[in-house]
Parts: C-alpha cells; structure tokens; sequence
C-alpha cells in the first residue's frame, strides 16, 4: 500500500510539472500579428538603377550549428545542439568568408538565431550587422519558445531565430507576413511560426523591387500545412503582380524544386519523408523559376555529412517576375561544411 501511494505520489508530481510547464509555455507562447512592420536598420542611399546586373543570394546558415559533423534529431538523427561555442564562432566565420566571396548585393538568410541554446547564446543577428556595415537589414522573428524539450536527452532548449535581408540599396520598407497552417496544440507551442518577409527596394523609374525571403515548413509528412502556406504565397504574388512591381522571390521551400531531379546526385540514402515535390498547382502566372539544376542546395541529416552517402535536393531558388531578365543562377558548392545547405545566387536586370 506504501508502495502505491508512492507511486500515485510520484505520478501527480510529474503529471503537475508538465501541467505547469505547459501552461507557462502557453502563456509566454509568441504570438505574432497577420503583417507587422519590420524595423529597417543601417538604411543605405543608393536607389537600384534600370538596365545593371543585381545579384541576390539566398542561404540558410542553419544557426551555424549544421555543420558536415553534425546530425539532426528530426531528419533520423539525434542531436540539436551544435558541437559547441567555438564550433559555432567557426561556423559562422566560413559562413561570412562564403557570403563574401559572392559579393551579392541582396543576400536573404534563413535560421539567424539571436538568442538560442542550440547556437550557445550566440547573438547572430549582431555578428551579420557588424560584418556588413554597408548593408541595410531587416529581421523578421520566427522562432521564439521558452524551451523547446526535444530530444529527451539533448534538447534544443531556449531558441530565438528568424530570417533576415541584407541589402546595399535604400529600403522603402518591410513587412512580416505570418502564413497559415500549424500544428495542433501542444505541438505548435515549440515550433515554428513561420512567415516571409516582403522588402521593398527603391528603383529609379519610382517603382519597387520587392524580395521576400521565406522559410517554408519542413517536418509535416502529410504535407497539408506547406500546402496552406503555398497558396496564401500564391494569392500575395497574384496581387503584387499586378501592382507592376519587380518581385524576387527566394529562400528555403523545403520541396523538391520544378525540374529538379536528386536522383542525379550520388547517394545512398533513401528519398527522406519530409520531402515533397512542389506541388503542380503551385505554377503561378507571370513567374519563371531560377533554379541552378546542376548542384543540390541540401542534404539529409540522419548522419554527419559523407560524400556519396546523405540524400541530396535542391530545395533553395527563386521564383521571379516576368518584367525581370535572368542573366543566371548558380548554387555555390560548400561541400555543407558549415551549414545543411549550399547558398544559391541569382543575377537579374531590371528592364
């Protein structure tokens, strides 16, 4: 009888720990609003002129913490942390180097922590602004949970992130657009909110170039969700279209991109679950895709990175405007040194 009421004694306790663990996650839950203005920092002068080459890159440094050692709890493997603070100091030095070496003039990031236990507190967001003093930026937050407690053993805690757009032009100004689909309660307390941001850029003829940067939903196997956020996507370009603005868009899809095949990359591994081939019905008019068909822009991560071995995709393109020349578009091979994914860069004309 001892034994049992022990037992029972045992069980309320943790059964009101969780209660409580839920409930103050819930009411600390980040809520954001449908659209909300970003701030615009270090604005820079310089207007976009008609006729000259733009480059525009986008890359999703995976907080600096996905590196070719590393694997992830969701994708099979069973980590969530990086390896540690200075593996993350180092990440983040190469992810610069790289970034530099393509000098793009627009540059979109997905996974900026700015304040997360899986990067060691490591303020991201400041790191950027202090290596590229001749860029405007804009942050758009779509990660914010008190603790996230998975894995069991190694979970990703604390976590602050989101994307941002780098820009040497003059911003007119930036928006956040939170996308529908979540996940059913308590789940959709420790994901992702996730959103696209939509900056406006200033062009000589008194028009804009807008670029939205976007992170859409990746571990759903049903695929329902990423199907909401794709046509909340579509009606938005539908409507800015016909504004007559040029509009880039770009980031990590997380789908199979049009056209592209991953079978003509070598691998061992098996198509992953959570990848799924953008959707037919997706193909909006008065867009082309720029997509370099020739380098996967990611791999799994069920194991650390070995060549030959981890699936690879490519998920990271961009969609753009009929009213722009693409000159080309190229995926820069990092080999996931530093990151899961490679970055992809785009050179456009505005006519």
């Amino acid at each position: 009888m001892q034994i049992l009421r022990k037992s029972l004694a045992i069980i309320f306790l943790v059964l009101l720990f969780i209660g409580l663990f839920l409930f103050y996650i819930s009411i600390t839950d980040y809520k954001p609003d449908t659209v909300e203005t970003l701030a615009i920092n270090n604005n820079q002068v310089k207007t976009i002129a008609l006729n000259e080459p733009i480059t525009i890159t986008t890359y999703n440094i995976g907080y600096a913490g996905l590196d070719e050692k590393q694997n992830f709890f969701a994708d099979g493997g069973k980590n969530s942390r990086a390896s540690n603070l200075d593996k993350v100091k180092e990440n983040l030095e190469e992810i610069v180097n790289t970034i530099d070496k393509i000098n793009p003039d627009v540059f979109m990031l997905q996974e900026v922590d700015v304040k997360s236990s899986r990067s060691y507190k490591i303020n991201q967001k400041e790191y950027l602004s202090i290596k590229y003093p001749n860029y405007s930026y804009v942050f758009g937050k779509n990660y914010d949970v008190s603790w996230v407690p998975v894995p069991v053993f190694k979970p990703m805690g604390e976590i602050k992130s989101g994307i941002a757009t780098y820009s040497k032009f003059y911003t007119k100004s930036s928006h956040r657009y939170d996308l529908p689909g979540k996940e059913k309660w308590p789940t959709q307390l420790f994901e992702l909110d996730r959103c696209f941001t939509e900056t406006r850029y200033q062009v000589e003829n008194d028009k804009d170039l807008v670029v939205i940067n976007l992170h859409l939903s990746a571990f759903e196997e049903g695929g329902f969700i990423r199907q909401q956020q794709l046509f909340f996507l579509k009606e938005h370009l539908n409507e800015e279209y016909k504004k007559g603005s040029y509009i880039v868009v770009g980031g990590d899809w997380n789908h199979n991109l049009p056209d592209t095949d991953p079978y003509q990359f070598s691998h061992e591994e098996s198509w992953p679950f959570w990848l799924k081939n953008l959707p037919d019905d997706f193909s909006v008019d008065g867009y082309n895709w720029a997509i370099d068909y020739a380098v996967p822009t990611v791999r799994t991560m069920e194991t650390e990175y070995k060549k030959g071995y981890n699936f690879l995709a490519s998920i990271d393109g961009f969609l753009v405007s009929d009213n722009i020349e693409i000159n080309y578009t190229t995926t820069t091979d990092t080999y996931f040194k530093n990151t899961d994914h490679n970055p992809v860069t785009v050179e456009i004309i505005l006519r």
